[in-house]
């Protein structure tokens, strides 16, 4: 199988992180890559419709996508490669990815809460060498997302990779538990380091590498679509059996949640209701695949 990676990069032109993105990127000690730039300055086309524009137009056979946030250490690629070749089943590759500080982890492998979120493991936490252990993990982060071709387009839905619906926010969860339910595997490699500035892209400067994100995001559109797409991801993927065994854990979550947008973002539960297109177009997804 040929090693030519594609790395889409969705650029947001905020601060100086792409040059910062791009000269890491250069220095890879992988030399068998192309990069595409998706430029989401002047016409934002979102996250997910923007990495599908560059995974359209890309040749490799893995593709990494990154946010214009992150730096690569010049092994990532060459390290992260290496975890594909473990299982043919492997369809996706994390690293560690830090904070830009290089101190505190930002992710080391996404998995499935019990309350159906994301969770970033090790989020938060001084790096001090406790996730050093090779294995298996259920997804990706999003930020430095490295996939095999041949999966992606095995899960694509409506000739897309990633479910545009999503917009932003939980597109990384989507598309691990896709994966996951057509028998692909998600592998972690702590070798393969990247820095990432938590909500460069997307936060108030208050909010940048702390916990929390609905604090700290302003843009109510934003906001809409962090609220909207953990029911998405739900809908489309959740068992019934699972969804039985973790109602508990759904419904305290829930209660959390709409007591903070009822008492801070009321607005959100109208457009909720209103645009509830969303979640038709979720149970229909969910009906054809």
């Amino acid at each position: 199988m040929s090693k030519v990676v594609s790395i889409v990069v969705v650029a947001k032109g905020i601060k100086d992180y792409l040059k910062s993105c791009l000269e890491s990127i250069k220095t890879q000690t992988h030399l068998e890559f192309e990069t595409i730039i998706i430029d989401n300055s002047k016409t934002n086309l979102f996250y997910c419709a923007a990495l599908n524009k560059g995974i359209k137009q890309s040749k490799g056979d893995f593709i990494l996508c990154l946010n214009d946030d992150v730096v690569l250490d010049k092994r990532f690629i060459q390290e992260a490669l290496r975890g594909f070749f473990i299982n043919t089943k492997i369809g996706m590759v994390s690293g560690k990815i830090l904070r830009s500080d290089g101190v505190i982890i930002d992710s080391a492998g996404l998995f499935l809460s019990p309350w159906r979120t994301a969770k970033e493991r090790g989020y938060g936490l001084k790096d001090k060498g406790q996730f050093e252990k090779e294995g298996y993990v259920f997804g990706v982060n999003g930020a430095a997302a490295f996939y095999r071709r041949e999966m992606l387009e095995g899960i694509s839905q409506d000739g897309n990779y990633f479910d545009e619906d999503f917009h932003i926010f939980y597109e990384d969860l989507d598309i691990a538990w896709r994966a996951q339910r057509k028998g692909w595997r998600a592998y972690y490699v702590p070798k393969a380091i990247a820095y990432h500035v938590r909500g460069g892209t997307v936060r108030n400067i208050k909010g940048i590498n702390r916990s929390y994100a609905r604090r700290y995001i302003n843009n109510e559109n934003l906001s809409f679509h962090l609220f909207k797409n953990r029911y998405l991801a739900l809908i489309k993927n959740e068992s019934f059996f699972d969804f039985l065994l973790h109602l508990p854990f759904i419904f305290f979550y829930d209660f959390l949640i709409w007591s903070y947008v009822l008492l801070f973002r009321p607005r959100l539960i109208r457009r909720f209701f209103c645009d509830f297109h969303y979640c038709q177009s979720a149970f229909r997804k969910r009906k054809t695949y």
